[in-house]
């Protein structure tokens, strides 16, 4: 592959860089900033090719879910600001709207209160051919709501008791759940919390609940290792996303349900889609208990 170096950055370019910078989504990227940061575009512009790739791959996957009536479920989960929406806007992006759904529920109503707690998620679970993103799901009741309490020590025994039989049931019934936990450091995410501040297209983002992520921190911690050690199964495991950096969190997190979901695949998409486990891995029995705190 021919090699270019530009000699105002420094930078050793690839022809492929090159084309890449010089589409209107190129240019875009280099006056982002008042200060021109030619390496800085290039990396966004290598992501946004990269994610192209996969975004492409995403919509064979749902042709194949489609055309098998298969019963997709991606939940996603983690802490406040660790990326779960923005990950999902990636993965629909491109996908047939009328095939999939993403839902993000509200707090329960008073009549929602008074049911079975898995009542209005079974309600939203896919139908034949379709896949459904959860911006949060079930397992609200297993870190937010205890952390913050909104459920009581009674409420949240019996959801811990009853989950792993709930999944195994649409296990058995044909609806293939996968769960995604995206992982992010306390640094980072007050990192996060301050710009969402600073930006007023984003404020709205902040909950009173997202004010005390921080302080509640270690509790957070302690619930989700819990939700861990007792709800990984063999039939759905969770699989845990360094979310740190969040180009490489998306593309990992795309991997892993292109690798999850048993559509045909190419021997050259088979090795495109072999993880990174310095960014996202499956859960090892056993190995729970030496996960970091984040």
């Amino acid at each position: 592959m021919t090699q270019v170096t530009t000699k105002t950055a420094g930078l050793s370019l690839s022809k492929t860089d090159l084309e890449l910078l010089n589409t209107k989504t190129g240019l875009e990227e280099l006056m982002r900033n008042k200060e021109l940061k030619p390496e800085r575009a290039i990396n966004r512009l290598r992501y946004y090719h990269r994610l192209l790739g996969f975004q492409a791959e995403l919509i064979k996957m749902q042709n194949w879910v489609t055309d098998k009536k298969k019963r997709i479920a991606i939940l996603f989960e983690g802490r406040d600001a660790a990326g779960k929406g923005g990950a999902i806007r990636r993965f629909v992006e491109h996908m047939n709207p009328r095939l999939l759904r993403t839902v993000a529920l509200p707090s329960p109503t008073p009549v929602e209160k008074g049911q079975w707690y898995f009542q209005r998620y079974i309600q939203q679970l896919p139908n034949p051919g379709e896949i459904v993103f959860f911006d949060r799901s079930w397992y609200n009741r297993a870190v937010v709501e205890p952390v913050n309490g909104f459920c009581t020590r009674r409420q949240y025994k019996q959801f811990m008791s009853q989950v792993v039989d709930f999944e195994r049931m649409l296990y058995k019934d044909g609806i293939q759940v996968i769960k995604l936990w995206f992982s992010i450091s306390k640094e980072e995410q007050q990192e996060r919390f301050a710009n969402i501040k600073s930006d007023p297209l984003k404020q709205w983002k902040l909950s009173p609940v997202d004010e005390r992520a921080l302080e509640l921190w270690d509790d957070y911690s302690k619930y989700k290792q819990e939700m861990f050690r007792k709800t990984n199964t063999d039939y759905c495991p969770w699989a845990v996303v360094r979310a740190n950096i969040k180009t490489k969190a998306r593309v990992e997190a795309i991997k892993y349900v292109l690798g999850e979901v048993d559509y045909p695949k190419s021997d050259d998409v088979l090795r495109q889609i072999k993880l990174d486990d310095t960014i996202l891995y499956q859960l090892q029995k056993g190995a729970i208990d030496n996960l970091p705190p984040d």
